[in-house]
């Protein structure tokens, strides 16, 4: 007996409840990203102002000094300068050559007053794996992704091993939310989707913006545009001809409006004070082995794969490039299979071109270095100072949307076979075959699979260290040399920098600065720079001080020239001794803190 068909009345109420779930469905998913974001960040917020991420003290210690040091200067009022004596006076420091993290630091002001600039880089780890997340799925959904496959797609980006593990210590990287937009612009301007005006002042906005958070992520996505515009301009060359007049308009407007936000710091960077060339003392690139064997920050992998990770020359925060086996495999498959899609096609192009460039242009095993692409681009201007495993964030994005444009094309495959059926039972077992896409596209990206952040306490400021400042009664601008000096090695007296604003002015820091006499940039260019790493490994009890080496400190004294100087050492110890013998009695002794005011 059949069944009485649906009265007429009920209808448009199943329908407005379907599109009522469409357009549920997008806030839901960014609520998903949102609380696996907070699950990989979950040790962290245990106690969001005293933990860090384990695996690079050292640059959050650095990004914790430059959401400090933002909030500062809006706290009186002001941007902060682009060109600062707060570290390495009297030269002091090019903000605009360093990942100074700026824009963030400026927006997240009232949580580094409030709660302190841990707390506020907690809270832009979480935000920038939820929102990398989101970006992409807002891109692939405007490219007419489904709503599961740009889910998908939006996650293998935002939770990516290339995000995870840049999040352990580069917030300028995992901070990936503008990239996809910039791109999904410059291709509404290329395919003629967007008015050139508005989609160019939108552009430039992103660009403006990007400039500053991180300059480096705007040369990698500035790459990646320069891809995709080669693979359509070979795909559709009379179509992209046709549109180049509106096109270039765009870019045009996006290049107006970005240098209205940005030019002067840019002018700064370029024409000011300190200014750099080169790369700095760095060089690396993907290993080929490392698109295969995972780090320890997914939830399946080895031991020996986790210690392999650790021992490369700068550990799991460059170690990017892991996918595994089955997502290539089904990357690879997908490709071939809905090669006919101009989608699939196109972000595949720009996959395997990102790749490629990831590993930059050194030699690999079995590969010679003449054949990658990198080695041919390196010296460009621009792009000598990049480094090339990082291109692996972007490509992973372009990766994913391979992967959701597929798992439509293999759903409306699956629904095409259903509908030309003949027989209920064969409709019925195709409708249900349309699960395996999803299955295996699922499978595929199971081992990508992130664990929470591992955690370790920030380095506590020492006992007597305000009270030592408060006793010292130091102009704002003061000059003080602060022992263990920091610098590439020893971040901690920027931790405590940051988390109490004293002192205002520190001789040294971890920054990057141009060499005396040639501007080639490397670390820490401070005056008596052999000096200030002899006296820190002093400090730590593996070099000895010599008759020499106190020498060579009374000369650096007299170099560095400082109206105070703050140690964290007791009087008995070798380095307290030392300082003693050179600068007399300390006008402040207490909780481990010696200082004298010069």
């Amino acid at each position: 007996v059949s069944s009485a068909p649906e009265p007429v009345a009920a209808r448009p109420a199943v329908r407005r409840h379907s599109v009522d779930l469409r357009r549920a469905a997008p806030w839901l998913i960014l609520c998903c990203y949102l609380a696996a974001a907070v699950a990989v960040t979950a040790r962290l917020w245990a106690d969001p102002a005293g933990r860090l991420q384990v695996g690079d003290p050292h640059d959050v210690d650095l990004f914790a000094w430059y959401m400090r040091y933002a909030a500062t200067a809006v706290s009186h009022g002001r941007l902060p300068a682009l060109v600062t004596t707060a570290l390495n006076p009297p030269q002091g420091v090019n903000l605009m050559w360093n990942t100074s993290f700026l824009l963030p630091g400026i927006v997240l002001t009232p949580v580094t007053l409030l709660a302190g600039p841990q707390t506020s880089l907690t809270v832009v780890l979480t935000l920038s794996l939820a929102g990398s997340a989101a970006a992409l799925f807002f891109v692939l959904r405007r490219w007419e992704a489904s709503i599961p496959a740009a889910a998908l797609g939006g996650a293998v980006y935002g939770f990516s091993p290339a995000m995870i593990n840049s999040g352990i210590g580069h917030y300028h990287l995992v901070f990936a939310v503008l990239p996809p937009l910039m791109i999904h612009a410059l291709l509404r301007l290329l395919t003629g989707r967007g008015k050139a005006v508005r989609t160019g002042a939108w552009l430039g906005l992103l660009v403006g913006a990007q400039v500053f958070i991180g300059e480096e992520m705007l040369v990698y996505t500035a790459v990646a545009c320069l891809v995709l515009t080669v693979a359509l301009a070979l795909q559709w060359p009379r179509a992209v001809i046709g549109r180049a007049g509106a096109a270039a308009l765009g870019l045009a407007v996006a290049l107006a409006v970005a240098l209205v936000i940005s030019g002067h710091a840019l002018w700064v960077q370029l024409h000011g004070p300190l200014t750099e060339r080169g790369a700095a003392e760095f060089f690396w690139s993907t290993n080929l082995s490392f698109f295969v064997s995972p780090t320890g920050n997914v939830l399946f992998h080895t031991s020996a794969s986790a210690l392999a990770a650790q021992d490369t020359h700068l550990g799991t925060p460059e170690v990017l490039a892991y996918l595994g086996w089955p997502l290539l495999a089904v990357l690879a498959v997908a490709t071939v299979w809905f090669w006919r899609d101009a989608r699939v096609r196109t972000a595949a192009i720009a996959f395997v071109v990102l790749e490629l460039f990831s590993l930059g242009a050194g030699s690999q095993p079995y590969v010679s270095g003449k054949v990658l692409p990198w080695h041919w681009l390196a010296g460009l201007p621009g792009l000598s100072s990049v480094l090339p495993d990082r291109f692996a964030i972007l490509a992973d994005g372009a990766g994913a949307a391979v992967l959701a444009f597929a798992l439509d094309g293999a759903w409306a495959a699956m629904r095409a076979r259903t509908l030309d059926g003949a027989q209920t039972a064969t409709r019925d077992r195709d409708r249900g075959a349309t699960w395996i896409p999803a299955a295996v596209a699922v499978l595929a990206v199971v081992p990508l699979i992130p664990l929470p952040y591992q955690t370790a306490a920030v380095s506590p400021v020492p006992a007597g260290w305000q009270a030592a400042f408060t006793r010292l009664r130091l102009e704002p601008d003061a000059r003080v040399l602060v022992v263990p000096i920091p610098n590439v090695g020893h971040s901690m007296p920027m931790r405590w920098q940051a988390d109490t604003g004293e002192p205002g002015s520190m001789i040294g820091g971890y920054y990057l600065g141009p060499a005396p006499g040639t501007r080639q940039a490397m670390f820490d260019p401070m005056p008596a720079r052999s000096t200030a790493h002899y006296l820190d490994k002093a400090w730590a009890g593996v070099r000895p001080l010599n008759s020499a080496a106190v020498a060579s400190i009374r000369a650096a004294l007299a170099v560095w020239r400082p109206a105070a100087v703050v140690a964290v050492t007791s009087p008995g110890s070798p380095t307290g001794r030392v300082l003693i013998k050179l600068l007399g009695r300390p006008g402040y002794r207490g909780g481990g803190v010696l200082a004298w005011r010069r």
